[in-house]
């Protein structure tokens, strides 16, 4: 019992020490790369999910270069990671940009009118993550 326990102990030990390596049943190296650990989104408000049933969205978006999106928010949390391309989001509330590029990770404004413009040569490609309660949908248009 002493001779298993004591590997064991160890390999939890350098696994915990190590979050980015594990591996997959047969002992066979897996690569984890964390993108991004944060409790409150672009603009500093903090993450709080709908408090009804939430209902997880994924989806794509490609914006061709030099695009704008109209001036929107979101009533609920939505992430979105940067695949390729370069993105400047501005909050038109207080005029504050951020610019993200290949391999960012972005935690939305929640409820705050912003709008964001492919600044890059290229698409912007997007893996976009909403949380929003079931049925719900997660952009408003300003009118």
């Amino acid at each position: 019992m002493r001779k298993i326990l004591i590997p064991g102990l160890l390999l939890a030990a350098v696994l915990s020490a190590n979050p980015a390596w594990a591996l997959d049943s047969s002992g066979t190296p897996v690569i984890v790369t964390p993108l991004a650990s944060r409790t409150t989104t672009a603009s500093g408000q903090p993450i709080i999910l709908p408090g009804k049933s939430v209902q997880v969205l994924v989806s794509t978006y490609d914006i061709a270069p030099g695009a704008t999106l109209p001036v929107h928010r979101h009533p609920f949390p939505r992430y979105a990671y940067v695949e390729a391309g370069t993105l400047k989001v501005t909050n038109v509330e207080s005029g504050n940009s951020n610019t993200y590029k290949t391999g960012d990770f972005i935690i939305e404004m929640i409820g705050q009118w912003h709008q964001a413009t492919n600044i890059g040569d290229g698409p912007v490609k997007l893996l976009v993550i909403d949380q929003v309660e079931e049925g719900a949908k997660n952009t408003e248009l300003r009118q």
